[in-house]
């Protein structure tokens, strides 16, 4: 029996002491279900079935600089013993994942998202709230004439289009765990508030969601705190934002009132004329930096306020651990096609959060929370493991190589190390090349 199928059992999903493996965070019983939104249904049995495509989309997250057919031979990737290049033909592997679709693996990166999302680890609250992040990030594709009418691009000052076609990616991640709860992709031309409007019901209550601002919007904002649901939001202010002060708490604390715009209220009747929101102000480097928010006077400082809005960095830190330590900072997605691009990055989002949940586990089982472990090891380090595992022989070896996964794992954690009395400066870089500088930018 291939070692995957071995990764994929799970006995016991939530059971923090089980010693399990990287792969085996996800019950086989999801992944059947997300098999059965597959394009095509065959009865034949194949030398790349449904089930092992899923896994070599995983490995392709994991494997980026290797070609996808090198990726099915490291992991093993065969119905038929040993994968190599007699039984698996290059045009196999992307015919193999075409019949897989897109949906399977959106679906199952959606359930992982909604479970893994609610667990609970030691430090993952703020003053009893649970804290989240949305924010929004573009990728790059193979430039071909499919993926830009599909995909776009944007424009430069010179009306160049850029060099390559991009896509849309809006994520809520829980902060303290890094998990990715929720995400939308669409082609770049859409905005990203309406893509945050379509997880709004993914945000769980008794929380505080912290917004980039760019997702400034009173109908996401009031949206999101309607009822007692408990879920509050954190937003910079915007520039040149109109508002009247109802009541001051304190310096740069005060109660604001501001109009809602009559577009806004266009898009959506049941919004009111006014809305009022907290205003807090706090010295930062640069000057004096501005949020607005939900939470209440009563119960929160402005001090905890401006706190927890740094935070909100975490998220921009898990856009650049996918792009970074998974893609190697590869200038493009690797997918030709518009439907396996969009295969690929959910894809990388699934493997993402695995990754996350087994770094987490194993900062739990050293008593430390997750947010301690460092990424791109971790990644590296399963990686290499899996590819062991998958060509060990004996099999009945397995086990005792997945109970010393997560303890390797678990010794990757982040030295605390102090910030720099100096500020860092940068030389210029000198090429003894022509500068053409009215090039389109490079996005």
């Amino acid at each position: 029996m291939p070692v995957q199928y071995d990764l994929l059992d799970l006995n016991e999903l939530f059971n923090f002491s089980n010693i399990s493996s990287f792969t085996q965070n996800i019950p086989i019983e999801w992944v059947e279900s997300a098999l059965r939104l597959s394009e095509s249904a065959t009865i034949r049995r194949r030398r790349l079935p449904s089930d092992q495509v899923l896994w070599l989309v995983l490995g392709m997250a994991l494997f980026r600089d290797e070609p996808v057919h090198e990726v099915a031979r490291r992991l093993n990737i065969c119905a038929k013993g040993l994968a190599s290049e007699h039984l698996l033909a290059r045009s196999g592997v992307t015919n193999a994942r075409t019949r897989l679709g897109v949906a399977p693996v959106e679906s199952l990166f959606r359930q992982t998202g909604k479970q893994w999302g609610q667990e609970r680890y030691p430090e993952d609250e703020w003053q009893g709230l649970r804290v989240m992040a949305v924010d929004g990030a573009l990728f790059r594709t193979q430039d071909n004439k499919a993926l830009r009418e599909h995909f776009g691009s944007g424009n430069t000052a010179t009306q160049r289009q850029t060099p390559y076609p991009m896509l849309r990616l809006v994520a809520l991640m829980n902060v303290r765990s890094h998990i990715m709860v929720d995400a939308q992709i669409s082609p770049f031309r859409r905005g990203e508030i309406p893509l945050a409007e379509h997880f709004l019901n993914s945000i769980p209550n008794d929380s505080v969601t912290l917004f980039d601002k760019g997702f400034w919007s009173a109908s996401l904002m009031l949206s999101l705190n309607q009822g007692d649901c408990e879920r509050h939001w954190l937003i910079p202010e915007r520039k040149g934002l109109v508002q009247t002060t109802l009541k001051r708490y304190g310096e740069g604390d005060e109660l604001v009132q501001m109009k809602v715009s009559p577009q806004a209220r266009k898009k959506n009747p049941t919004l009111p004329e006014t809305w009022q929101a907290r205003r807090v102000s706090y010295p930062v480097k640069s000057g004096i930096k501005t949020v607005m928010t939900s939470l209440p006077h009563a119960h929160y400082s402005a001090g905890a306020i401006a706190n927890l809005y740094k935070e909100r960095w975490e998220i921009e830190l898990g856009f650049r651990d996918i792009k970074s330590s998974m893609q190697k900072n590869a200038i493009t997605l690797r997918s030709k096609k518009t439907n396996l691009v969009y295969q690929e990055l959910w894809g990388l989002l699934l493997c993402y959060n695995l990754i996350r949940r087994e770094a987490s586990m194993a900062a739990v089982s050293f008593n430390r929370a997750p947010s301690d472990i460092r990424f791109k090891p971790v990644c590296d380090y399963i990686a290499a493991q899996l590819i062991v595992m998958a060509a060990s022989n004996p099999l009945s070896g397995t086990g005792r190589r997945l109970s010393e996964l997560r303890s390797g794992v678990g010794s990757l954690f982040l030295k605390r190390r102090s910030r720099p009395t100096t500020p860092r400066t940068v030389k210029m870089s000198k090429t003894r090349y022509q500068v053409d500088r009215n090039a389109a930018p490079l996005k």
